[in-house]
């Protein structure tokens, strides 16, 4: 009576349950459900059942949604107060989404693991800082980089100019400078979000409040201004210089001429030789 039929006892799971090869979980949910079903499975297959209700390699970062988008592996994690970048991405995302979070900060080999990550959304957070090797690992299949609406200032130009991606800049404090003069030039910026690329601070006072393109556009040369400033400094650097050898060389003659005087005036003290052999004779 207490004897399960021999039907029951062998039976596979049903196919295309979470527990079969073809079901296998994908999500949180239908893990939860996979544990569910377990009760009614029988204990020899508890074990196969628990192994293929494992998702290997493929879990999803907590307060993240993975999903497919045309084949494709799709991190979602938008607007979820994260404070930085959650390291238990999946290894095969394509498309991640980190935009309306909290973010400050954008260290090296962030994303190096992410071999297969072609667009990147970092827009509205609170970015100040990015590393130079922060996409190190990503630089060759990015093909859009989001990094709009956060509290950038400046960025080092090897973060960027490796990238093959189309970068989105807009909407940021930035300092204009050369940094960033030769991002605007060399970097494959978004064409509808350049012209949001405005200068909130400058070394001139003019340029503040203005698109960078369009200073650009006026002749202006951050570039050549750094280089000025370089000139000159050397040029001071220089000067200083020359003027401790000069002061050093008068010291020196200085010092040397009263050498010479005290000798001299030594000399004239001394009793005189041929005196003194007059003295002598006229004695005789």
């Amino acid at each position: 009576m207490g004897k399960a039929s021999p039907e029951h006892r062998g039976a596979s799971p049903p196919p295309g349950s979470c527990c079969s090869p073809q079901g296998i979980a994908s999500s949180h949910g239908e893990l939860a459900g996979c544990k569910m079903s377990l009760t009614t499975t029988p204990a020899a297959s508890v074990a196969f059942c628990l192994l293929l209700c494992v998702p290997w390699g493929s879990s999803c970062p907590p307060r993240c949604q993975c999903t497919e988008r045309a084949g494709a592996k799709a991190v979602l994690c938008s607007s979820q107060h994260l404070e930085e970048i959650p390291k238990d991405i999946p290894k095969d995302a394509v498309f991640l989404k980190l935009d309306a979070n909290s973010i400050t900060r954008i260290p090296s080999n962030a994303f190096r693991h992410l071999s297969h990550l072609q667009e990147l959304d970092l827009s509205r957070n609170a970015i100040e800082k990015i590393d130079r090797a922060a996409f190190k690992g990503v630089a060759a299949g990015l093909r859009t980089l989001d990094l709009s609406s956060n509290h950038i200032r400046s960025i080092p130009k090897e973060a960027l100019l490796a990238l093959n991606a189309k970068l989105r800049l807009a909407n940021n404090p930035w300092h204009c400078e050369c940094a960033l003069q030769e991002v605007l030039w060399e970097a494959q910026l978004d064409p509808d979000s350049v012209q949001d690329i405005t200068c909130h601070t400058a070394p001139r006072e003019e340029y503040v409040g203005k698109p960078l393109l369009q200073v650009l556009d006026a002749g202006v040369n951050f570039c050549s201004v750094r280089q000025r400033t370089t000139d000159v400094a050397m040029f001071i650097a220089m000067f200083g210089w020359f003027a401790m050898v000069i002061v050093y060389v008068i010291c020196y003659v200085r010092h040397n001429r009263e050498d010479t005087c005290k000798h001299v005036d030594y000399l004239k003290s001394l009793p005189s030789t041929q005196g003194h052999t007059e003295t002598t004779s006229t004695a005789l």
